[in-house]
């Protein structure tokens, strides 16, 4: 998810204020289980075409997780890895360098050293960097594997490996057995053949009930499975602690990314058994991060974990080594928590500014495919940083209402690497799919999921993949008409205005990607504003409708040195959530302002 915090394009077209269509048949079921009308309102227009129980969606427990042995591969998976605990092997953990594939990472790490006894001496962190080993099993990944001492006999991944084919084969040519865990979707050809496993909740021949888990969740899983392998061997006491502790982690790496809070039952689970398990502060990572958060942002929700904690992780894997964020989150004391964490937040700062100066290029350079109405838009920032492209794609989208992609020079002589975000209605991964039939020799690399996607392009080739990709794109979306939008919940009147309206809202959490938070729409009256902040970006107001008058807060409304186009007295249109102000101890309502215009 985007750093809410982060500046906007400038110049982009007012988003229209939309209201969500509602499911009848949802809002019908929803209101027959008990829900209150608002709740079933909200519920009915985040499941469009839901036929599934509501239940599991509505009060999400770990009771309606599927059983790992359904997934395809994943016994033989545990199988090897149980036989390589059991056997004393050299074992090699290779993850990707996201929030996803870091949490992936400790979950594997300390199940083996923590609940398997598997000696430190014996565990090999393999982590690429982003910029110059890039994504995946990746060559130079590999290389660094290869010249280990001693040589790894097996190497697990999570979060990546799906497409990664000819690196395994070369890892298993020099003896190496790899298991993958994952969850990107395969390629056409299927798993990869020289993998000892994959296990993927995408495989066509998986009969895992979830196909949209993240890969955190898949190595959760996995290893869940092989705790259960060296108990029947005898390898293991039957009193070996579960896994369940590290589904805080599992929350953190689902959160952050993106995949669906919707009609996902396992997701919705993990995150809100994990939150628990967070907000009992067990861990020095959580101490550390609520101590830099201050007091009030106790208990952690699901928008804590997007927008604070997800970027500071993955901010050091887009600019620089990502072991910083992996010490950070195995870190056994507070002292090493908040010296790992003070490194993550200098990188997000440093993030920030790179981000607003890519974005303001980006901006510009959109334009000529505003002008042509293109589905979508195309950009390469010959200067740019590779680690922040999909932020700046999500900024695109934002702005315009159409998919973006985001280049920039990759490592490889005459090689391009973007970042990709999607719009509702694409999938993202299936068009580049359809890209490669069209012009293959445009687009050597490519993977990623509905939302979200990376590509490898050769610069020689940029003109065709481009004409290729916007044909694509434009096929699934079949003409339909592209603009900025906010999708809102509708009003509220003036007693929903309330922290009991919120703690309604705040029942059916956990809100994510697909189960967005509500956002409402309403006309209210300026009583108060005054800029704030650093750079005056932010607008502090008091907003009242009829009898009831609110504290507001408006982040990035304005550009340093603006002024605002209303003032006292005037009428706002406004988009905005319902949140809860913490001040010593006590709560008070105050509206997160998204958008507002004059009436």
């Amino acid at each position: 998810m985007p750093d809410r915090h982060s500046a906007p394009l400038q110049h982009a077209s007012s988003p229209r204020l939309e209201p969500r269509p509602l499911d009848e048949a949802v809002y019908a079921r929803a209101q027959a289980e008990g829900l209150n009308e608002l709740q079933a309102r909200l519920l009915a227009s985040r499941l469009p075409g839901y036929q599934g129980e509501l239940a599991p969606l509505v009060s999400p427990s770990l009771r309606y997780l599927a059983h790992p042995q359904k997934l395809a591969d994943g016994q033989r998976a545990a199988e090897r890895i149980a036989q390589a605990v059991a056997e004393g092997e050299s074992i090699g953990i290779l993850t990707d360098y996201d929030v996803d594939g870091i949490t992936s990472h400790v979950v594997i790490r300390r199940t083996l050293v923590e609940l398997f006894g598997v000696p430190e001496h014996k565990l090999h962190s393999l982590i690429g960097h982003r910029i110059h080993d890039g994504y995946g099993i990746s060559l130079p990944l590999v290389e660094r594997t290869l010249n280990l001492k001693p040589l790894p006999s097996l190497v697990i991944t999570a979060d990546c490996g799906s497409s990664d084919e000819p690196r395994i084969a070369r890892l298993k040519a020099a003896g190496i057995d790899v298991v993958v865990s994952d969850h990107h979707a395969l390629p056409l050809e299927g798993p990869p053949s020289s993998a000892y496993a994959c296990v993927n909740p995408t495989r066509s021949d998986c009969d895992y009930p979830d196909k949209t888990i993240a890969g955190c969740m898949v190595a959760w899983l996995l290893m869940s499975l092989a705790r259960g392998v060296l108990i029947e061997w005898g390898a293991l006491s039957e009193t070996t602690p579960k896994l369940s502790p590290w589904l805080s982690y599992v929350a953190l790496g689902t959160v952050a990314d993106c995949v669906s809070l919707g009609g996902s039952p396992a997701n919705r689970a993990v995150v809100n058994h994990g939150l628990t398990l967070i907000n009992r502060m067990d861990a020095a990572c959580w101490r550390a991060m609520a101590t830099r958060l201050g007091a009030d942002s106790v208990p952690f929700n699901a928008e804590t974990l997007a927008f604070q904690m997800g970027p500071r992780i993955n901010a050091r894997s887009r600019l620089d080594d990502p072991y910083a964020a992996l010490h950070y989150m195995l870190a056994e004391n507070d002292g090493v928590a908040n010296r790992q964490l003070e490194v993550l937040d200098q990188d997000n700062q440093s993030r920030k500014a790179i981000e607003a100066d890519m974005a303001e290029e980006a901006r510009r350079l959109a334009v000529s495919a505003l002008d042509a109405d293109e589905p979508a838009v195309v950009v390469l920032l010959e200067d740019g940083h590779p680690g922040v492209q999909g932020i700046v794609a999500s900024r695109l989208v934002q702005a315009y209402g159409r998919p973006a992609l985001v280049l920039t020079q990759a490592a490889a002589p005459n090689m391009l690497t973007g970042s990709g975000r999607s719009i509702d209605g694409l999938h993202l991964r299936d068009a580049l799919q359809r890209t490669f039939e069209l012009a293959p020799e445009a687009l050597p690399r490519f993977g990623g999921h509905s939302g979200a996607a990376g590509v490898g392009v050769p610069r020689e080739q940029l003109d065709a993949f481009k004409a290729a990709f916007l044909q694509a794109v434009g096929e699934q979306l079949e003409g339909r008409e592209l603009y900025p939008r906010l999708w809102t919940d509708g009003e509220l009147s003036t007693a929903q205005l309330s922290l009991a309206t919120l703690a309604d809202i705040e029942a059916l959490g956990p809100y994510g990607r697909e189960f967005d938070p509500p956002l409402f729409e309403g006309r209210f009256i300026v009583e108060a504003l005054r800029p704030v902040g650093a750079d005056g970006a932010h607008l502090m107001m008091e907003l009242s409708m009829g009898a009831v008058t609110c504290k507001a807060i408006w982040f990035r409304a304005l550009t340093p040195g603006e002024l605002p186009a209303f003032s006292v007295g005037d009428t706002l249109h406004c988009a905005y959530k319902l949140n809860r102000n913490r001040w010593r101890g006590r709560d008070s309502l105050q509206l997160m302002v998204e958008h507002a215009s004059a009436i």
